[in-house]
């Protein structure tokens, strides 16, 4: 099956920059402007245009376990602070984060990038490793990790470009290597001006680079999906298996309705990815354990729209955007983000609907222990006599996963 990796690296590098911006306060597309930083001080290198878009994969994931490293801080009841720039603190998400790194397929190229990215070069950072001995990506990553929060480089006029320049001669040797900041001001040796401001930086970070698809096989493409899951489903407690676990049966439904491998493939990658608009909703109404008020239930419905944002994206994964970000249409219209009816929705978006259903009634939460698969069923059951849902995706789903069921 072919992948544009890095398409889907940038969809998931907006998502946990809208994380990143809730705890941390960084501005969105964060992650787009250090990685097309890093890929134009690459550059000076003489870095090949692969090694180069491997560079881009680690730098917009470098903080990817920022969601599991905040939802930590939910099941211990400790805060931590993510500014806190103590060893303990900083390996707190580089040690969790090199290993969502190390799920990818070109990881022995890329090996350290994330581990390493808060290393300083005198020898004082997380792992007191000093420039010499620390991977030059991760050093590239520090360095645009570095600028863009202590100078948002969204817009870099001459008077921010003059602090810029300061601030690299106070911090060569301390926190970078001489040679890397030398190597950045031949790079831009001029204001950035608004080049990076907002979506733009996404667009302009994939014109920096070639679109190169590469071929993984099932196995791996499930492994690149189950990390997205995990990074997704940290950002509430609420529901911390929720995608992984329709990702596992939307894929196993898809082999039980005689779906060829690739198609199944494709569901479990839609069904980890789903609800990948959920990390701009803020935590305070995901993880509400009242009632949500209207006003606050519209902003909840907004997360299925930018999922459909986030994921068309995606060059070559169309199929799979839609069945995500459609799993909340119902047949009568009933539904959102779109409103469509049943002669929209296809069988693979009828699938996720189903999916997301009996995941969220079956999965036990905080404030609820999981239905069983009967009364579960039972509910689903109404929906499609209400005209909600397919009846013959329901009947599959009760035949698949009933207890003793045989695959």
């Amino acid at each position: 099956m072919q992948v544009y990796l890095n398409d889907m690296l940038y969809a998931l590098s907006y998502a946990l920059d809208c994380v990143e911006a809730e705890f941390v306060g960084v501005k969105s597309y964060h992650s787009a402007r250090v990685a097309y930083l890093c890929v134009r001080v690459g550059e000076t290198y003489g870095m090949s245009p692969e090694a180069l878009l491997k560079l881009a994969a680690a730098a917009v994931i470098h903080d990817s376990a920022l969601t599991e490293y905040k939802g930590a801080s939910k099941t211990s009841g400790v805060r931590p602070e993510v500014r806190d720039s103590s060893p303990n603190s900083l390996r707190g998400h580089c040690e969790p984060g090199e290993r969502n790194a190390s799920i990818l397929p070109f990881y022995e190229d890329i090996r350290g990038a994330v581990l390493y990215h808060h290393e300083r070069a005198d020898g004082t950072g997380a792992f007191r490793k000093k420039a010499d001995d620390t991977p030059l990506l991760a050093q590239l990553i520090h360095l645009g990790d570095q600028l863009d929060n202590q100078f948002p480089l969204d817009f870099v006029d001459e008077t921010k470009y003059a602090r810029m320049s300061a601030y690299l001669e106070r911090e060569s040797g301390r926190l970078f290597s001489p040679e890397l900041v030398q190597r950045f001001k031949e790079m831009f040796p001029v204001p950035m001006g608004a080049e990076l401001e907002g979506e733009q930086a996404g667009d302009v970070l994939r014109s920096a680079l070639p679109q190169l698809p590469l071929e993984y096989d099932a196995a791996q493409i499930q492994a690149l999906a189950a990390v997205f899951a995990r990074i997704i489903d940290y950002k509430s407690h609420v529901t911390c298996m929720h995608s992984r676990g329709i990702a596992e049966k939307s894929g196993q439904l898809g082999a039980f309705l005689g779906m060829e491998t690739e198609k199944c493939t494709k569901l479990y990658l839609a069904g980890a990815l789903h609800d990948i608009g959920k990390m701009a909703i803020p935590t305070e109404i995901l993880e509400k354990p009242d009632k949500l008020t209207k006003d606050e239930f519209e902003v909840m419905k907004t997360h299925a729209k930018i999922s459909w944002d986030i994921l068309q994206k995606m060059n070559g994964l169309e199929d799979v955007a839609e069945w995500a970000a459609f799993h909340h249409e119902k047949l009568n219209g009933a539904g959102y983000p779109f409103g469509y009816t049943a002669e929209r929705l296809s069988r693979e978006d009828r699938i996720l609907a189903c999916m997301d259903i009996y995941q969220a009634l079956t999965e036990s939460r905080s404030y609820k222990k999981g239905f069983s698969h009967e009364k579960s069923i039972g509910i689903m059951r109404e929906m499609v006599a209400g005209g909600f849902i397919d009846a013959d995706i329901t009947a599959a789903i009760d035949e698949c996963f009933c207890v003793g069921a045989q695959h």
